[in-house]
């Protein structure tokens, strides 16, 4: 995405003056004309804390409260850059993610003063918001009026870490002029105006949250409702408290909110759109029945080098149409991958084949990533060694996603690259199955991963939240027209409540390295076998095969292996 010309910093000047309500918080309501002033003071703040020979990088380590949006405001009009720091990391995980992006001033809250403790932060300033202390820095600038001049477009202004599988979290960079420029792109693809109220229930340290609801809103004039931690029984009544008529999601936050008890009046909200990711199909057309307001399921790479958008005449199933130079790449050869076949019933007939990473060969908005110039690399990586031309020396953007293409050109997910599974010779993909499991009636949510074969490959593991009925599950797996021979999960783990990580994704990562050694009661088909029973100790053996061989004695250790009722 291009910059639009305009900064971070001139939106928030430009609300100055303005006495409309423009952001409300549990009790709190500020007009935009407040909000802009406290960004200001902040700024001068700030302006006089930073060391002059310091990044200009300042933590926020806060829930979804006031301040959050002020210290963006501040961030960007002082020319500095807001590190989002995750209030789910611990110990040294949290003082590597403030001390990697060199932040020298951390903006924390009392409740979170607990995760500092003990923790070695040299050189970091701690404000405390709420305060006696906090409120005198910021006295002597309380009539500091906001100053875009000195704001460029190409100004660092967000630095977000970006989830994996594994390792430390990335720091993706984000200047003024491309959220800029998302907010405008959003704003016009919806139609948002001022007279909207963008409900931000998503953690804010989350680019979801700032991007796709903040930066809209601020390009707008549109009022900003926070909730300071996502609740799935508050949503609604939220949501009417405050007029709310457009909202962000990610993960299972729509599954949770779908969760909670029907009620004849649930389509009596303003709400007219919510926009995210990883809803569903089902969900989303469960949510449209009941509160009558539709999703609209897009795509976008957090660090900005890939957007694929939903327009009318999208297949169902589809997120959108494939821009210029976005393409479906074989990640070994990369050439580009055949389009997808389907039969009657809508099964994909060549996934092998026809699955592959999703590549933006044309102009990206990735600005790269925080001192990591490994994973910068992995990102840019050149094209096939047959092509020629500038992109092909130059890089191309690989998003790490996977993907398959009608051929129509009409773009469908289907999950991470360290979510394909390779069963019996063929290649799958997680999300594909995810989305068939999700009509099981008892499933709340819906979770397929590889757990190792003992001969070769991966064998298909299923997570399911809810309720769990082995003779109606392999009944209701016979009756779908669309899964493979090889899709059916030979493992079923099954959960109360499915674990996820701070921005209500699935914790895949956790789900993978616990595996067969859970907790939870799984089940499982023995190979030749169609019917599901309970996975005991003595099956272990026989499901993983023989042990590796280790340096030492590795005894088995695993709970609720044995029979259980739930």
């Amino acid at each position: 995405m291009e910059s639009t010309g305009r900064t971070v910093a001139e939106l928030v000047r430009d609300r100055w003056g303005d006495h409309r309500p423009g952001l409300w918080c549990e009790e709190t309501v500020l007009t935009h004309h407040e909000v802009a002033a406290g960004a200001a003071a902040r700024a001068a703040l700030l302006a006089d804390l930073l060391p002059p020979d310091a990044e200009p990088h300042i933590g926020v380590l806060l829930g979804n409260t006031p301040e959050f949006p002020l210290w963006l405001g501040a961030a960007a009009l002082a020319g500095a850059a807001v590190a989002g720091v995750n209030p789910t990391r611990r110990g040294a995980e949290l003082a590597r993610d403030i001390l990697h992006t060199e932040c020298r001033i951390l903006v924390t809250e009392r409740s979170h003063l607990p995760l500092l403790k003990g923790l070695d932060l040299p050189g970091v300033r701690l404000l405390v918001t709420g305060t006696e202390e906090y409120a005198g820095l910021l006295i002597p600038y309380a009539d500091a009026r906001p100053d875009a001049s000195r704001a460029t477009p190409h100004d660092r202004f967000l630095l977000y870490f970006t989830s994996g599988s594994t390792g430390a979290p990335k720091a993706a960079l984000c200047s003024q002029g491309r959220l800029a420029a998302a907010g405008r792109s959003l704003a016009g693809q919806f139609a948002l105006g001022p007279q909207d109220v963008h409900y931000l229930c998503m953690p804010m340290f989350h680019g979801n949250a700032v991007i796709a609801g903040w930066a809209p809103a601020l390009v707008t004039g549109a009022g900003v409702a926070l909730r300071r931690r996502f609740s799935a029984s508050r949503f609604l009544p939220d949501v009417r408290r405050h007029g709310a008529t457009y909202f962000t999601y990610v993960g299972r936050a729509i599954q949770y909110v779908l969760a909670t008890e029907p009620r004849s009046d649930d389509r009596d909200n303003p709400l007219r759109l919510g926009f995210g990711t990883e809803a569903g199909a089902v969900d989303a057309a469960a949510f449209e029945r009941r509160f009558g307001v539709r999703l609209v399921e897009g795509y976008g790479s957090s660090e900005g080098g890939a957007a694929v958008q939903w327009s009318p005449g999208t297949p169902p199933g589809a997120v959108g149409p494939a821009a210029p130079g976005l393409v479906v790449l074989d990640p070994e050869s990369r050439e580009e991958c055949p389009p997808a076949r389907f039969d009657a019933a809508g099964r994909l007939l060549n996934g092998d084949e026809a699955i592959g990473e999703l590549v933006n060969q044309g102009p990206s908005s990735f600005e790269g990533y925080w001192r990591n110039p490994a994973a910068e690399a992995e990102r840019r990586k050149r094209g096939s060694p047959r092509s020629s031309g500038a992109a092909s020396g130059g890089g191309w953007y690989w998003t790490g996603d996977l993907f398959y293409r009608d051929a129509d050109g009409y773009l469908y997910f289907a999950g991470r690259t360290d979510d394909r599974l390779r069963v019996d010779g063929e290649n799958l993909a997680a999300a594909m199955i995810e989305n068939i499991l999700a009509r099981y009636e008892g499933a709340v949510a819906a979770a397929v991963y590889a757990v190792p074969d003992p001969v070769t490959g991966d064998q298909v593991m299923a997570t399911i939240a809810g309720t769990f009925d082995p003779e109606a599950f392999t009944r209701f797996l016979l009756a779908q027209p669309d899964l493979g021979t090889k899709m059916a999960p030979r493992f079923v783990r099954v959960v109360g409540r499915m674990p996820v990580t701070a921005t209500n994704k699935i914790h895949r990562a956790a789900l993978r390295r616990e595996g067969l050694r859970c907790a939870d009661p799984v089940w499982w088909r023995p190979p030749g076998e169609s019917a599901y029973r309970l996975l005991t100790r003595e099956d272990l053996e026989h499901a993983e095969g023989p042990p590796a061989p280790t340096r030492g004695p590795s005894p088995v250790r695993r709970q609720g292996l044995e029979p259980r009722t739930r």
